[in-house]
């Protein structure tokens, strides 16, 4: 406890430090414990960047971690698993970044991956419990820009609303 927390608080009596135990990540046992983490602290995302076009807006999918730094095996496993390479994450574009605040992400972001990969895999290995709206979101947006949506007014509008209703944002 901080001096200030014993002065204000001398009845309570400082608790003895306990060792915790550390993790040893050992692999991906399963395509479903992928499924799994990724339910628990995955995501899905939609983003949309303005740009000085007709349409005005630059449409990605992304599908990340973000997670403390002691779990940067775990996100290097996953990365591994969809490619078979920690350094390319399945294209060179993909990152497994260390933040300054002492944590690590993972993004994939390009088109092709997403499309061709990712939402292949979660199609056969389902995500369980509310984050599999948000991948059927995903998904949904993921076939406009294929059809090349995207590039239209209403495109933008209907990939807008879908984003708007997604994560934090659903309403249930």
């Amino acid at each position: 406890m901080s001096d200030k927390l014993t002065k204000n608080f001398p009845s309570i009596k400082q608790a003895t430090p306990v060792n915790s135990l550390e993790y040893k990540f050992k692999g991906i046992p399963d395509p479903y414990w992928i499924a799994g983490f990724t339910s628990g602290d995955g995501s899905f995302q939609i983003r949309l960047r303005k740009l000085n076009t007709n349409i005005g807006y630059r449409v990605s999918l992304l599908y990340s971690f973000h997670l403390h730094i002691r779990d940067l095996d775990v996100l290097k496993g996953l990365a591994n698993y969809f490619n078979n390479s920690s350094e390319n994450l399945i294209s060179n574009d993909k990152k497994v970044g260390i933040s300054s605040d002492k944590s690590v992400h993972l993004q994939i972001a390009k088109f092709t991956d997403i499309k061709d990969k990712i939402i292949p895999f979660f199609d056969k290995y389902p995500i369980e419990g509310v984050k599999s709206l948000d991948f059927e979101d995903f998904k949904k947006v993921c076939k406009l820009i294929e059809n090349k949506k995207h590039l239209t007014p209403l495109g933008i509008k209907a990939i807008l609303d879908i984003k708007l209703n997604m994560n934090q944002n659903r309403k249930f």
